[in-house]
């Protein structure tokens, strides 16, 4: 699919032109290294049945048709629980920009939040959920289970109507560099929103890339503290450990399908105005059957980043103790056509929206070595991505 990032004809303010142009209800913005879309009503809406997901978005986009003179594309997200519906749309319209970060008026300031009074209640609570990684380390000291990925949501209720566009900007030029998405969600009336550092998969023709990201650090705003922290962070043990078992699970997963992959032999750091991460960039060749992003997607997902591992046994221990549905948290949010070429992204650092009411996700990677204070420190600076986008805070 040709879009005008792929020519090189970067435009001043033509992406950040779609970013100013969205607004909720039925538009779907997402930006990415690679381009940023803005899409406008629903042509035609995956359906929910018990054929294949992959499949079911294959035979919607083959009855669709051509979207302003180009091949129509899917847009929307995926649940963490890939049997459970998604919000999966072909558009009536859809608008292709060069990524947020090649636009230099991205780096213009974000508007400020409006002044409103929050109610803020943690589900569940710090101390609840402390005592919940301990369980769970506890469980993986006895040989139950190797790693699992353990959530906690903060509840904000506003005396004032959101302004999610205004979220939206503060999101995509705090980190234009990342994956910013605003799609509506699966319930009528809320709208899913965030700024996602991980891709989960990539397809363009046969070549593939996935860049999971496991292992975690607070930023500082003294930069040599900030430095100390990063130089810390590639020399733990426990979490290169963490690491080293979701690279494993990508390499695992992509493997079948590809000729070649080339997997470094050590992590690398990348960051967001938050956080640092891990992070391996795994990039392979397709073989002669070329599965599509979602096909691989589906594979991969969910990676240990935010599932755990064994998987069977994560997922168990997740229901367990996580006291809510995640709903499309650590699902995937992304585009793909009918070529199979598409970018799906990790759905995390991201919040659900209504009217008046904000409910954020965040989540942390415990294995045997973890503590239960610095996990729940890790969430709390999680957190701080979209709390900076409602009131400033970091």
């Amino acid at each position: 699919m040709t879009t005008p990032e792929a020519t090189g004809l970067a435009t001043v303010g033509a992406a950040t032109a779609l970013l100013d142009a969205y607004r909720p209800g039925t538009a779907r913005f997402l930006a990415s290294p690679t381009r940023t879309v803005l899409a406008h009503g629903t042509q035609a809406e995956v359906a929910h049945d018990e054929r294949p997901l992959a499949a079911r978005v294959a035979a919607t986009l083959k009855a669709a048709s051509p979207v302003g003179g180009r091949p129509p594309i899917v847009l929307g997200a995926i649940p963490f629980d890939q049997s459970a519906r998604a919000a999966l749309v072909v558009p009536e319209t859809v608008d292709y920009g060069p990524p947020l970060s090649a636009d230099p008026l991205i780096a213009l300031a974000a508007p400020e939040p409006a002044d409103a009074d929050w109610d803020i209640r943690p589900v569940p609570a710090p101390e609840v959920y402390r005592a919940r990684v301990a369980e769970a380390v506890n469980r993986m000291r006895d040989g139950a289970f190797d790693k699992v990925v353990l959530a906690r949501t903060l509840e904000l209720r506003s005396s004032a109507a959101l302004d999610i566009p205004v979220m939206l900007q503060r999101l995509a030029r705090r980190d234009p560099n990342g994956y910013t998405f605003a799609v509506p969600g699966v319930e009528p009336g809320r709208t899913l929103l965030g700024a996602s550092p991980e891709l989960l998969v990539s397809r363009r023709g046969a070549h593939v890339v996935a860049n999971p990201l496991a292992g975690s650090a607070k930023r500082s705003d003294d930069l040599a503290e900030d430095v100390r922290r990063a130089m810390a962070l590639l020399e733990s043990a426990k979490d290169l450990h963490e690491h080293a078992v979701v690279v494993a699970a990508v390499r695992d997963a992509l493997a079948p399908y590809c000729d070649t992959l080339e997997i470094p032999e050590q992590p690398t750091l990348v960051c967001t105005a938050a956080m640092w991460h891990l992070s391996t960039t795994v990039t392979g060749t397709l073989g002669e059957h070329r599965p599509s992003a979602l096909e691989l997607a589906c594979a991969l997902h969910p990676t240990p980043a935010v599932c755990g591992t064994p998987t069977t046994l994560a997922r168990a221990t997740i229901a367990e103790l996580e006291p809510f549905d995640r709903g499309l948290y650590t699902g995937m949010v992304g585009w793909g056509d009918l070529d199979g070429d598409g970018e799906w992204v990790v759905t995390i650092r991201c919040a659900e929206a209504d009217a008046d009411t904000l409910r954020l996700y965040a989540g942390a990677g415990i294995v045997e070595e973890s503590s239960p204070d610095a996990e729940t420190a890790e969430t709390e600076a999680k957190f701080g991505t979209f709390l900076h986008a409602v009131a400033g805070r970091r």
